[in-house]
């Protein structure tokens, strides 16, 4: 509960500072805040954790917003900051032995974690199960390179694919039951 608060008062101070505009925003404006209204307006509950991220293929500014809900569920809802609007959204698996990842894997962890370090060379400092919203496992990898910078390689469970990478700009709330080296 007091790192919830924590996340929730660091998103008011940002916002109330003007940290949230322009830093936060994107060329529409919208950034931060508006994300975080449209992410409760799908998934009430508590926001938990909130990064920034941009898409490496595309370059895309976005939101990770997460919600954990009135059942304890966690949802990860990725936003557009140019536009506000929520273009994915993810429950994250309660561990590697939740049924719904468990049922259709394919791919151990480490197996897709070296195909992630193969293309993003570095220590993965936290990894996350996750259900795609068609119910397909995915591997999310935090890994930091040499210089520091911070890749989130998102690898599908049952393929062994890459599907996603974005660079981590900045991070408010942790979940220290993820990280894993």
């Amino acid at each position: 509960m007091r790192k919830r608060n924590h996340v929730r008062n660091m998103i008011t101070i940002a916002a109330l500072t003007g940290l949230a505009t322009p830093a936060l925003a994107g060329p529409g404006h919208h950034g931060l805040e508006a994300c975080i209204k449209a992410a409760l307006a799908i998934k009430s509950g508590d926001i938990v954790k909130v990064e920034q991220l941009i898409m490496v293929q595309g370059g895309e500014p976005t939101f990770e917003i997460e919600v954990r809900d009135d059942q304890n569920v966690e949802w990860e809802l990725m936003c557009e900051a140019d536009d506000g609007r929520i273009y994915e959204i993810e429950r994250e698996a309660d561990g590697p032995d939740d049924a719904a990842f468990k049922g259709k894997l394919k791919v151990s962890r480490q197996d897709a974690a070296a195909t992630a370090t193969a293309i993003f060379p570095g220590t993965i400092e936290e990894t996350e199960y996750e259900i795609e919203s068609n119910g397909d496992p995915t591997y999310e990898f935090d890994i930091v390179d040499a210089s520091g910078t911070e890749f989130k390689v998102e690898v599908d469970a049952v393929s062994g694919k890459i599907i996603e990478v974005h660079v981590e700009g900045w991070e408010i709330g942790e979940e220290p039951e993820e990280r894993s080296k």
